[in-house]
């Protein structure tokens, strides 16, 4: 990173006092950031905020479809507006929190066994993602059984090579 609040010898500051202070927060703030707990709630954070905005978009399209192939469209229609607003608001939000929970709990398993790998294997490659994929997509599936805790360590290992390999390979400018 470069500018004046990460490197404080380029000036821009008011004073010594001011860059020491700056340069104390920027070195807290990676400190936090590359450690395994902080990547973790970070990605929890992160993975609840866009769970909660994909899930609101998801229940929003649900009402886009014909009432007449919704079994519940007869007592929807039979309401005042005003119900029939506050019922379809109150389930956007009831399923877009659970999209966000979902998320976030998804988020906050893989980034937290990807670092803790790549922590105990000193190593940052493909089959650290590989391997915390696998682990993520077991511990969600478990509930279901071990066949589908197989299932689950495959998939998510698989989607996980192929957005590591396609976020890895080389830019065209290289």
């Amino acid at each position: 990173m470069n500018g004046p609040a990460f490197n404080p010898s380029a000036g821009g500051g008011a004073g010594s006092e001011m860059d020491a202070q700056t340069v104390a927060a920027v070195k807290a703030m990676q400190t936090v950031m590359e450690s395994c707990p902080g990547k973790t709630v970070m990605s929890g954070v992160m993975g609840f905020a866009l769970g909660g905005a994909f899930g609101l978009f998801m229940a929003s399209m649900q009402y886009d479809t014909p009432l007449a192939s919704n079994p519940n469209a007869a007592n929807i229609t039979s309401l005042p507006l005003r119900q029939q607003l506050k019922q379809g608001f109150k389930d956007m939000g009831a399923r877009s929190f659970s999209s966000a929970k979902n998320f976030g709990k998804v988020g906050a398993i893989f980034s937290g066994t990807e670092c803790c790998i790549e922590g105990l294997r000193a190593k940052n490659d493909l089959a650290n993602g590989v391997m915390a994929g696998c682990i993520t997509g077991g511990v969600l599936a478990a509930p279901a059984g071990p066949q589908a805790a197989a299932v689950g360590c495959a998939g998510f290992a698989a989607f996980s090579l192929a957005i590591d390999s396609y976020m890895r390979r080389p830019s065209d400018g290289d």
